[in-house]
């Protein structure tokens, strides 16, 4: 089966070679095909909305080629439409003004895009607001015109980036069931749904094809079809086998790609961990909601927190790299570590935290050590940013060292003057634990 759409050795990168520069997306592979919905997750930050503006024709790969229906895309493609996190009204023209506009660009007849607009307003659950203006609708709403805007034009491609995250969540589950009634029935010249989302329920409820991507920089760590009839049951235990595959894949960064839900192996651990921007204090949060439960599924426990998926993942990220939980089949474990902190006082947690981290962490146990070597227990930024500088890009290097700023500090082994952007160790710091030696850190 031919593509409509496909991505060839794509890559996105900002800057110069040697002179700040960013891959955001490494070359990579992908083909949107027909009669199918395909899902592409991912973290924060992992390129997601780049890829998707990139495939749509709205940016321009620094590398590679989009094809669509065999040509080389130099532009906008024609036939698709797209549905954006904000919601991009014009506050001047009325609900159906707004969704009859792109049908006017195109020079069709006032009444039949009158015609046109009234019945997918109907559609989407705004029938009799088509005279209000955007600033009388509230932020679910303006989202469904949003939506309504892009499906009236009958895209041959609706790209959707995370079109329902704005919603309440029962305006947001009837959109996406009448987005699989009017795809289902046909009544939607529409040939393939590609959708951008951070939410794994909604991606296994809607998807024909799950795409995962990995981040800094961005490349596909599993590309799977989803073999589910529909409709689809969230309490089927096929639903959360795929929903705790996909948790285990987003938050095992260190496992090498998967072609899909089976077993991943194991990869040689990076000399730099990538330190998740988890506070410490949703990391004592989860341990503490752990003590009681021992082992709970991902997928019960976000919903628990009322975590979505970016909020979590992190939390979850940090507790495994400190040794105090692990995960095995989408399901969290406190250790026996993790017992100890969470039922320890606010001093006998710093205590254990601190060990936790010289012990884990290579690069807080590197700036520590450095600092603890360092004649006078100072060294400027720059020294730990050029280390971190061939494993990630600029900005993440220095989002890498805020993070290990924030747990130094916190178990009193380093701290951060921001004015004159040195670390140093404080007089009054305990003694630190004994951790792992410099060359153990370091390899």
């Amino acid at each position: 089966m031919q593509p409509i759409i496909e991505a060839r050795k794509v890559e996105k990168s900002y800057g110069s070679e040697g002179d700040g520069f960013i891959q955001v997306i490494a070359p990579t592979d992908l083909a949107v095909y027909p009669d199918e919905i395909l899902a592409l997750l991912g973290p924060s930050g992992s390129g997601k909305s780049t890829l998707l503006r990139m495939l749509a024709g709205l940016a321009k790969p620094s590398a590679g080629e989009v094809i669509h229906h065999g040509h080389e895309v130099g532009g906008p493609c024609e036939n698709v439409a797209i549905v954006f996190q904000s919601f991009a009204l014009f506050p001047w023209l009325t609900v159906l003004e707004n969704v009859a506009a792109p049908l006017k660009a195109h020079g069709v007849p006032a009444a039949q895009r009158t015609e046109r607009s009234l019945r997918i307003l109907d559609t989407v659950g705004l029938d009799g607001f088509e005279n209000a203006y955007p600033k009388e609708l509230s932020g679910g709403m303006k989202q469904r015109v949003g939506f309504a805007r892009a499906l009236v034009v009958e895209p041959e491609v609706l790209f959707m980036d995370e079109p329902f995250s704005a919603l309440d969540v029962l305006t947001a589950e009837n959109l996406r069931g009448e987005l699989l009634e009017l795809w289902q029935s046909h009544k939607m010249p529409t040939r393939a749904v590609f959708l951008v989302t951070h939410n794994i329920e909604e991606a296994v409820l809607l998807a024909d094809r799950i795409v995962v991507l990995g981040k800094n920089p961005a490349r596909i760590r599993t590309d799977f079809r989803v073999s589910l009839p529909r409709p689809r049951e969230r309490k089927d235990s096929r639903f959360t086998q795929l929903v705790d595959y996909i948790y285990r894949v987003l938050t095992r960064p260190d496992l090498a790609p998967a072609a899909g839900p089976e077993v991943l192996p194991e990869r040689t651990r990076p000399r730099y961990q990538m330190l998740p921007h988890a506070p410490r204090g949703a990391v004592a949060g989860l341990l503490e909601m752990l003590l009681d439960r021992g082992r709970d599924d991902m997928y019960r426990l976000a919903g628990a927190l009322s975590f979505e998926i970016d909020d979590l993942l992190p939390v979850v990220d940090a507790a495994v790299l400190l040794g105090f939980a692990k995960v095995e089949e989408g399901d969290v474990e406190i250790t026996p570590a993790g017992r100890e902190f969470a039922d320890a006082d606010i001093l006998r947690r710093k205590e254990l935290f601190r060990a936790a981290a010289l012990e884990n962490i290579t690069l807080i146990h590197q700036i520590h050590r450095s600092l603890e070597a360092k004649e006078g227990h100072s060294l400027p930024d720059t020294f730990f940013e050029d280390l971190l500088d061939e494993h990630f890009s600029e900005d993440e290097a220095k989002a890498q060292l805020e993070t290990a700023i924030h747990w130094g500090r916190y178990a009193e082994l380093f701290d951060h003057d921001a004015g004159a952007r040195r670390f140093f160790i404080p007089e009054e710091a305990p003694a630190a634990l004994a951790g792992p030696s410099t060359s153990e850190a370091t390899h």
